[in-house]
C-alpha cells in the first residue's frame, strides 16, 4: 500500500518520462498564451480578427481554465490602458508605478484593477454574457486553475503540481510584467507613438507576438503586429493557419505605407497616410531629418553621435514628451545652442500640430506651405524629406 502511494505520488496514473513532463508544459503554456494574445486581446478587446464560435469558445474555457481570467475583465482593464495609455488612470504603466512594481508585481496591479466594477462596466462591453460565462466562467473564476490542479496530479502526481505552478507563474510573469513592465520600458521603437511602448525582439516566439508592442500600440486594432520585414509575429503565422482552414476570418491589419514618385504638392492621399500613419511619419522625421542634422552639426564639432546620451536622442526623437519640466527646459537650451537643430526640431513641432488637426482642408493647405518653406529651408535633409512626405499614400498590407 505504502508503496503503491509513494508510485502514485511520484508518477500519477500516466507514469510520464522527462521528455513527455517537458512536453505537457510547453504545449499547456502556449496553448495559454495564443488563449490571451489570439482570443482576449487580438479579437475580443481590439476586433481585429474573429473566430469560428467553437475556436473562440476553447480560447475563453482554456484562459479561464489555466489563469482565472474573464473575459470581460481582461477586456475591460486592457482597453482601459490604451484609452489612458501612462497617465494615472493607466492600470498597469510603469512611468507612474515604477518598472520594479510592474515586472515583479504586474499580477497585483491586475487585481486591483478587476476590483474596480466601473472598468468593467466602462470598458468591457461587447465580450460573451452567455449562461456559461454568467454561472460558470465569471462566477467562479478560481474553479478553472483548481480543476487544472487536479487533473495534472492525477495524470503525473507531484510533477503535475511543478507543471501546474509554473503555468501558474508562467503567464502573470510574462504578460502582466515583462510585456506590461518591459514593453514600456527597454527595446527598439518602430514608431514614435504617443506612449513609450517598445518591441522587446523582433521575433515575436515566447509570448506570441507580444513582443511587438510597440508595433501593437502604434495600430491597436490590428491583427497582425509584425510591422517589418525581419520581424516575425507567431500569432499572426497561427490566425493564418486558422484562416486556411476556415477557423479565423481577419477584420483588420495595419496598412503600409507606400512612397509615390514625381508627386508635385500634397493631395488628399496624402493626408490620409498621415492620418493613419502621423506615428510613422514623426518616426521617418527622426530618423531621416534630426539624426543628419545632429549628425552634421557635431562633426562640425569634432563630435560624433555616439557622444550623445541615449536618453538625449530619446528625448529629441519624441520632442520631449516623457521629460519633467526641468530636463525639457535644458533640452530646449541644449538645442538653441545648436542653430540647425533648432530649426528641424521647430519643424517637426509644426507637422506634429498639423497631424492633430480635424480639418482636412485646412490641414492639406497648411502642409502644402510646411513644405513650401521645408523646401526652401536650405537643409537637405528636410528638403528630402519634404519631397517624401508629398508622395505618401495607403497601401493596404498583406
Amino acid at each position: 500500500m505504502f508503496d503503491s502511494v509513494v508510485d502514485f505520488l511520484s508518477n500519477g496514473l500516466v507514469n510520464a518520462s522527462w521528455p513527455m513532463l517537458v512536453l505537457c508544459f510547453v504545449v499547456t503554456s502556449q496553448l495559454t498564451i495564443f488563449s490571451v494574445t489570439l482570443y482576449l486581446h487580438r479579437s475580443q478587446a481590439h476586433r481585429g480578427v474573429d473566430f469560428h464560435p467553437l475556436l473562440a469558445h476553447f480560447f475563453r474555457f482554456w484562459a479561464w481554465f489555466t489563469t482565472a481570467m474573464v473575459t470581460k475583465e481582461w477586456v475591460a482593464i486592457h482597453r482601459k490602458h490604451h484609452a489612458k495609455c501612462e497617465t494615472a488612470e493607466d492600470p498597469h504603466s510603469p512611468q507612474i508605478y515604477g518598472i520594479r512594481k510592474v515586472l515583479l508585481d504586474g499580477v497585483d496591479l491586475y487585481r486591483q484593477a478587476r476590483r474596480d466594477s466601473s472598468i468593467t462596466e466602462k470598458y468591457g462591453r461587447g465580450t460573451p454574457n452567455d449562461w456559461l460565462e454568467r454561472h460558470v466562467y465569471g462566477r467562479h473564476p478560481e474553479l478553472g486553475p483548481t480543476l487544472m490542479l487536479f487533473i495534472l496530479f492525477v495524470m503525473f502526481g507531484l510533477w503535475g503540481v511543478v507543471i501546474w505552478a509554473a503555468q501558474m507563474i508562467w503567464i502573470p510573469l510574462m504578460a502582466a510584467g515583462v510585456i506590461n513592465g518591459l514593453g514600456h520600458w527597454w527595446g527598439y521603437r518602430n514608431v514614435e507613438s504617443d506612449d513609450t511602448s517598445t518591441n522587446l525582439t523582433p521575433w515575436g516566439l515566447i509570448v506570441g507576438g507580444e513582443e511587438l508592442h510597440n508595433n501593437h500600440h502604434a495600430f491597436p486594432s490590428s491583427a497582425k503586429f509584425s510591422l517589418r520585414h525581419f520581424e516575425f509575429d507567431i500569432g499572426w503565422m497561427m490566425i493564418r493557419i486558422f484562416s486556411v482552414v476556415r477557423l479565423a476570418k481577419v477584420i483588420r491589419v495595419a496598412p503600409s505605407l507606400d512612397i509615390r514618385d514625381d508627386v508635385h504638392a500634397p493631395d488628399n492621399d496624402t493626408i490620409k497616410a498621415l492620418l493613419t500613419h502621423k506615428f510613422q511619419v514623426m518616426t521617418d522625421y527622426f530618423r531621416g531629418v534630426i539624426v543628419p542634422t545632429l549628425r552634421e552639426e557635431l562633426s562640425q564639432a569634432g563630435a560624433s553621435i555616439k557622444d550623445v546620451p541615449r536618453r538625449l536622442r530619446k528625448a529629441l526623437s519624441s520632442g520631449g514628451r516623457w521629460l519633467d519640466n526641468d530636463a525639457r527646459e535644458r533640452l530646449g537650451s541644449w538645442i538653441s545652442q545648436r542653430p540647425a537643430l533648432a530649426t528641424v526640431m521647430e519643424y517637426r513641432a509644426r507637422l506634429q500640430l498639423l497631424m492633430e488637426g480635424r480639418n482636412g482642408e485646412a490641414m492639406l493647405e497648411g502642409l502644402k506651405q510646411w513644405c513650401r518653406e521645408a523646401e526652401e529651408s536650405g537643409n537637405r535633409a528636410l528638403q528630402d524629406f519634404a519631397g517624401r512626405i508629398k508622395g505618401y499614400r495607403l497601401a493596404h498590407a498583406t
